[in-house]
C-alpha cells in the first residue's frame, strides 16, 4: 500500500477519543523517548524539535494533552535507562536507532514501540514484514540492503584509487548491509574487510589497521554508536587519510567526506503520526513499516581536497549538498 494512500486512510478511520486507557487512570497520555545522544547535543536538540513539531502538528502539545517522558542513556547504561523506562508504564515508547530498539525489545513484548533509523527491520527479524509488523512495534526503516552497493559505488567514484574497503558496523548489526556490499565489491575486484567494533578504543583500532594501505577507504554503518564518536571518527579517517562514505548528512557537515542516506528527522517528525495513531487505539502491528522515498548526497569539497581528491563534475551535479 502506498505510504500517502494509507496515511489518508488511517487518518480519516482512526478519531476515537487519544489513549482512553490513560484517561481513566487520570492521567495524560504518555509517551516514553529514548534518544542515544547526550541532551545537550546537536542531534538530541534536533531530534526533540522534529519529534515536537510533528506532534504539535496533530494538536498533540507537552503538558496539555500528552505527557513525554525523555531518557538520554550513556551506552553502558542502554539496558538499564530502557527497563526503568517501561516499568514506569508509557502508553507508547519512541525509540532511535538498532541498539536503543534492541535494549527496549529485551524490556518489554507488550507496551507499543514506535522506532526510527532501524535498517532492514524484517531481515534481522525485529518485524514479521514489512507491510503487517505484527506484535508490538512499528515504524520507519531507514536502509534496505541493497544501500550498500551504493554506498561502494559512491565511494569508488569519489576515489577511484581505492583497492580495500573497510566496513565499520556495531557488532554484528546489519548482516544483510555487509553481504551486499560484498557483492558488489566482486565485480569491481575491491577487497572488503569486516570491521566490526565495541567501543571507542576498537573503532580507533580498526581504522588505525589500515595505515600501511593507502588504497584503503571506509564505510561507516549507520547507527547511533557512530554518532556518539563521530568526531572521532572523522577525525581519524582524515588523519589517516581513508576516503571515508557515512549514511547521514551530519558526517560532512561537520568535516566527514561524503554522505548518502535519509535524512532522520523526517524520520522523526514523521513518528509523530504513527504515536497519535497508537495512542487513538491503532495496534502497532497493523501499522506498516515506512520505508524511505527520499536519499540526499552530501558532498564535503574541503575533506575531498584535504585527501587529493578531484570530485568529477557529474557527481557534484548529482549531489544535493556541497559543502564548500
Amino acid at each position: 500500500m502506498q505510504r500517502r494512500k494509507f496515511f489518508g486512510l488511517v487518518g480519516g478511520a482512526l478519531a476515537w477519543p487519544i489513549a482512553t486507557h490513560a484517561q481513566q487512570k487520570g492521567r495524560l497520555p504518555s509517551l516514553g523517548v529514548i534518544i542515544r545522544f547526550s541532551p545537550n547535543t546537536p542531534e538530541a536538540q534536533e531530534r526533540v524539535r522534529a519529534l515536537e513539531t510533528g506532534l504539535s502538528a496533530l494538536g498533540l502539545i507537552e503538558g496539555r494533552n500528552i505527557h513525554i517522558d525523555y531518557r538520554w542513556p550513556d551506552p553502558s547504561d542502554l539496558p538499564a535507562v530502557a527497563a526503568a523506562l517501561v516499568a514506569s508504564r508509557p502508553d507508547v515508547i519512541l525509540v532511535d536507532g538498532a541498539s536503543v530498539l534492541t535494549a527496549v525489545r529485551q524490556a518489554t513484548q507488550s507496551i507499543p514501540v514506535v522506532f526510527t533509523g532501524i535498517s532492514d527491520p524484517e531481515g534481522t527479524g525485529i518485524v514479521a514484514n514489512l507491510a503487517r509488523p505484527g506484535g508490538n512495534m512499528t515504524g520507519f526503516a531507514n536502509f534496505e540492503p541493497s544501500i550498500g552497493g551504493k554506498w561502494l559505488e559512491t565511494l569508488r567514484e569519489i576515489a577511484p584509487h581505492l583497492t580495500r574497503v573497510g566496513v565499520l558496523r556495531l557488532g554484528d548489526s546489519h548482516p544483510r548491509i555487509l553481504q551486499n556490499i560484498q557483492a558488489n565489491a566482486a565485480a569491481s575486484a575491491t577487497e572488503i574487510v569486516d570491521c566490526s567494533v565495541q567501543d571507542e578504543a576498537g573503532l580507533r583500532t580498526a581504522i588505525s589497521a589500515f595505515d600501511s594501505d593507502p588504497g584503503t577507504g571506509l564505510i561507516a554503518t549507520p547507527d547511533p554508536f557512530f554518532g556518539i564518536y563521530r568526531s572521532t571518527l572523522i577525525e581519524l579517517a582524515a588523519k589517516r587519510r581513508h576516503p571515508t562514505i557515512y549514511a547521514f548528512r551530519t558526517y560532512p557537515k561537520n568535516g566527514g567526506l561524503v554522505s548518502y542516506g535519509i535524512n532522520i528527522l523526517d524520520q522523526v517528525r514523521g513518528s509523530a503520526f504513527y504515536v497519535d495513531r497508537i495512542l487513538r487505539g491503532a495496534r502497532p502491528g497493523d501499522l506498516p513499516v515506512q520505508a524511505p522515498t527520499k536519499f540526499e548526497l552530501v558532498i564535503n569539497l574541503k575533506a575531498a581536497k584535504a585527501l587529493d581528491l578531484d570530485v568529477s563534475p557529474s557527481l557534484l551535479t548529482r549531489a544535493d549538498e556541497v559543502i564548500d
